[in-house]
C-alpha cells in the first residue's frame, strides 16, 4: 500500500499500436504493474501529439490516427520502483520512461465494513477550541476564505472543523450584518477541537490567510462517545 512521504512518481509515453508479445504494450504493462503489486496505475490516450520522428498525430483525421500516444503513470515507493523498472526498461523498446521525485500528501482507501458495532464508551480528555471569525465576503486568492481556511486544516489533517454562517452580526466596525436575500457579508464563525500543538501550527498557517478577522481560543474537556467494536463470534461450538 501507498504511504504518505516520499515515492517516486513513474510515466511512461509508448504508441498506441507498439506490440507486445502479439497484444498491445500499454496493456502489458499495466498488466504487469498489476502483478507486481504496484498501489494503482492509469493510461491515458492522447488526441493530438508528435515524437521523435516529427510526424503530427491526432484524432481529428482518421489516417493520422496512428501512433497516437498513451501516457502511463504510477506512484509508488523508491524500492518498488527499483525492483520493477529493468523489466520495464526491457518492455519499452520505443517510448520514453520518466521517473521524478514526489511527495505523497494524503494515501486513503475506503475502509472495509467493519465488524457490528457494541454499546458506547466514552472517552474523555483535554483539548483546545479555536474559533476563527470572519465576514462572508473575505477572499483568499479568489475563493471564499472561509472555504481555503477548512481545506488548509483538512491539509494539515486537524481533526475536524465546522463552518457556522450567521443570521445576525456586527463587528469592529460597528456595522450590523442581517440575514437578508441580498446579504453577501454574514458573519462566519470557523470552529476547530483538537491538540495544542495542532492548533498551534494551524495557527501559523491561518494568520497570514486573514486580513481582517478574530481568532480565539479556549481550553476544553472532551467527553466523545463511540462505539465499541464487538468480538467476531467462534464458529466452533462449545464441547
Amino acid at each position: 500500500m501507498l504511504r504518505k512521504g516520499a515515492a517516486k512518481k513513474v510515466t511512461i509515453f509508448v504508441n498506441e499500436d507498439t506490440q507486445y508479445h502479439f497484444g498491445s504494450l500499454f496493456d502489458a504493462i499495466l498488466e504487469f504493474l498489476l502483478h507486481k503489486g504496484v498501489s494503482g496505475a492509469t493510461a491515458t490516450r492522447a488526441i493530438a501529439g508528435f515524437g521523435a520522428h516529427h510526424v503530427m498525430h491526432t484524432t481529428r483525421i482518421e489516417v493520422l490516427t496512428e501512433h497516437l500516444p498513451i501516457r502511463i503513470e504510477f506512484i509508488e515507493s523508491a524500492q518498488k520502483v527499483d525492483e520493477i523498472m529493468p523489466t520495464l526498461y526491457d518492455m519499452v523498446t520505443d517510448g520514453v520512461i520518466e521517473v521524478q521525485d514526489t511527495n505523497v500528501v494524503k494515501a486513503a482507501n475506503k475502509e472495509r465494513p467493519s465488524p457490528p458495532k457494541g454499546p458506547h464508551v466514552e472517552m474523555r480528555g483535554t483539548a483546545r477550541l479555536m474559533r476563527i471569525y470572519m465576514g462572508e465576503s473575505d477572499k483568499w486568492q479568489g475563493e471564499p476564505l472561509y472555504e481555503a481556511i477548512l481545506k488548509r486544516l483538512r491539509l494539515m489533517e486537524v481533526a475536524g472543523a465546522t463552518v457556522y454562517r450567521g443570521i445576525l452580526g456586527y463587528g469592529a466596525k460597528g456595522h450590523t450584518h442581517k440575514s437578508k436575500w441580498f446579504s453577501r457579508d454574514l458573519p462566519i464563525m470557523i470552529s476547530v477541537v483538537d491538540s495544542e500543538e495542532k492548533l498551534a501550527a494551524a495557527i501559523d498557517e491561518i494568520e497570514s490567510m486573514m486580513q481582517d478577522g478574530i481568532i480565539v481560543l479556549s481550553d476544553v474537556d472532551v467527553i466523545r462517545l463511540v462505539h465499541s467494536r464487538t468480538a467476531p463470534e467462534s464458529s466452533h461450538a462449545n464441547g
